[in-house]
């Protein structure tokens, strides 16, 4: 009988590559999205889509009901209680594993989601695996394309610190296999790209690949959220921001692991082939700016 999976934020920044590689395997695929509508055909095609919302329990029957497996994310937005509360909902309806998209460092940092909401899963029935990810990629042509497009810079509050960036796809694959293949269960992986960069060199890649000047000004968390509250973002999501570029500041995100090779079986991708491959998504006179929402 075939597995069924159930991809939460299937259309968010890592879970559409999550479904994209699940796509490839033989699995049935429960696509979760807030609207159902709005989905692309690539992601509509992959599997069942069903409507679904962390904020609306009376949509978890259905996105649960014979599921096997399920990957599990937390939208920025929604609070900590109730992805807990459908954890629990999962483990009574007899998911038997749940695969979730944690931060790198979580089980040490108890000041933030994800280190609560690994200690409610590691509590239940279920198996589970912990994909502790650096920073993504892709943030830099999500929520800060605009800066690159607009200014010609990478307006980020990290100083000097170095990152580990970690590309969306990377971590897409490394979930499909975590979710269908053996030896895997009530395990913890470290998810880095395979270089240590500050945004200083990110910039000077920028400017190579894009072949114009981008800076990296180095700007302060004040000035970093008065600009991205300007642009309309959420007090909360400009907090977790803060936070992340805090983390980078005081030299905490510049760890590198294997454990990516060692999933993917082969070297994750760099910042150089990330910028290439969105380089476009990066000239100035392109489409307007979005940031994928889970």
């Amino acid at each position: 009988m075939t597995e069924s999976i159930l991809v939460t934020g299937a259309t968010g920044t890592v879970g559409q590559h999550v479904v994209a590689a699940l796509s490839d395997r033989a699995v049935s695929i429960k696509v979760g999205v807030r609207d159902p509508e709005t989905v692309s055909t690539e992601i509509a095609d992959a599997g069942e889509v069903i409507a679904f919302d962390f904020t609306k329990p009376e949509t978890w029957g259905r996105a649960l009901r014979d599921v096997d497996r399920m990957f599990l994310v937390r939208p920025p937005v929604v609070d900590k209680s109730k992805i807990g509360e459908f954890v629990e909902a999962a483990d009574r309806q007899g998911v038997a594993r749940v695969v979730y998209l944690s931060t790198l460092g979580a089980e040490k940092n108890v000041l933030i989601p994800h280190h609560w909401i690994e200690n409610r899963i590691t509590a239940t029935n279920m198996e589970y695996t912990l994909l502790r990810a650096s920073f993504f990629m892709q943030n830099l042509s999500e929520v800060h394309r605009r800066d690159v497009v607009d200014h010609d810079e990478i307006f980020v509050p990290a100083g000097s610190g170095k990152t580990s960036f970690v590309d969306a796809r990377d971590l897409g694959e490394a979930a499909a296999v975590v979710l269908t293949e053996s030896g895997h269960a009530n395990k913890a992986y470290e998810l880095t790209g395979p270089e240590a960069l500050d945004y200083g060199a990110v910039a000077t890649i920028f400017s190579d690949v894009l072949d114009r000047s981008i800076t990296y000004p180095q700007p302060s968390l004040l000035a970093f959220a008065t600009r991205m509250r300007r642009r309309g973002e959420p007090l909360g999501f400009i907090a977790l921001m803060c936070g992340i570029y805090t983390t980078a500041r005081v030299g905490l995100a510049g760890r590198v692991t294997g454990d990516s090779r060692r999933l993917l079986g082969r070297h994750p991708r760099q910042v150089r082939a990330f910028v290439e491959d969105y380089a476009a998504e990066f000239q100035t006179g392109g489409d307007a700016y979005t940031r994928n929402q889970p």
